[in-house]
């Protein structure tokens, strides 16, 4: 017989703004709920129909000592950043970005939907690197939807982008055990899901009742989601725990203040680079 981990608790994402002015839903960090180690943020970009000139992004901005994980669901971005890497990220699609030892990016919607409107959704997670590689060379990694493995059983299915989650591997290469999947689960049904017990586990229900984040306690053990009267879908993202300082300020994630002080300056010199012209679309 199966083991359930007891929930731990559960929180309703607050709301604000991000970049340049676009609401999003933030479970955390939060009052009572700072970080899920080795999570540091996740954003819901509030769905939203636009009409033409309405959309906004997040324009030329720095980071260092950790990943964003950027997965969207309607709409286009376009990313740019100044180790020269051009992506669109259109429906389904994942972009796992490095920011290592520091890059400057921006994520804008496409010019098409900056002119014409249209549908937007999608979310943003951060996830924290050790300490022995917050300094490593920045990597890029575009996952094109088609190439998101699949995973199902009895009344659901997974999209996973990284990680091992119930026997499928996912897409994105991490450098520490981190999965991340996109769960739907049919009406009146529940699922559950296995976990190593040395993992820290949390799903994030963004359609199919209220808006929740759930947090499980570390144990041995699988969690169970279970659905209401129409499909739910969630983010569930599991993660070993890298129990180190966290020092953390704006686009910086490092392990102490000394760090976050040179990251501030090498960014100011330019030392983390500038986004080309030429490569603007």
């Amino acid at each position: 017989m199966t083991t359930i981990r007891p929930v731990l608790a559960e929180y309703e994402p607050i709301h604000t703004y991000e970049g340049a002015g676009f609401g999003v839903f933030r479970p955390f960090p939060q009052p009572g709920l700072d970080l899920l180690d080795p999570f540091l943020l996740l954003d819901e970009m509030e769905p939203r129909t636009l009409s033409p000139g309405e959309a906004k992004g997040a324009p030329d901005h720095p980071h260092r000592g950790f990943e964003t994980v950027t997965y969207i669901l309607d709409g286009e971005f376009e990313h740019l950043d100044s180790q020269g890497n051009h992506g669109r990220i259109t429906p389904g699609d994942i972009q796992w970005m490095t920011a290592g030892a520091g890059i400057v990016h921006s994520e804008m919607p496409s010019a098409r939907l900056q002119a014409e409107g249209g549908s937007l959704h999608g979310f943003q997670l951060w996830v924290n690197l050790p300490a022995a590689d917050k300094m490593i060379t920045p990597r890029y990694q575009a996952l094109a939807a088609a190439d998101i493995p699949v995973a199902s059983g009895d009344g659901w299915t997974a999209r996973v982008i990284s990680g091992s989650f119930e026997g499928v591997d996912g897409a994105a290469s991490t450098h520490t055990p981190v999965t991340y999947a996109h769960v739907t689960i049919d009406a009146g049904r529940t699922a559950t899901f296995h976990i190593p017990q040395d993992q820290n586990v949390g799903a994030y229900v963004f359609r199919g009742g209220e808006r929740r984040f759930v947090v499980w306690e570390r144990d041995a053990g699988a969690i169970e989601l279970t659905a209401g009267d129409e499909p739910l879908e969630a983010l569930v993202m599991a993660g070993r725990p890298l129990n180190e300082p966290v020092a953390r300020y704006g686009p910086f994630v490092m392990n102490d203040r000394r760090q976050l002080v040179a990251a501030f300056e090498d960014y100011q010199a330019g030392r983390m680079g500038t986004i080309l012209a030429e490569g603007r679309v």
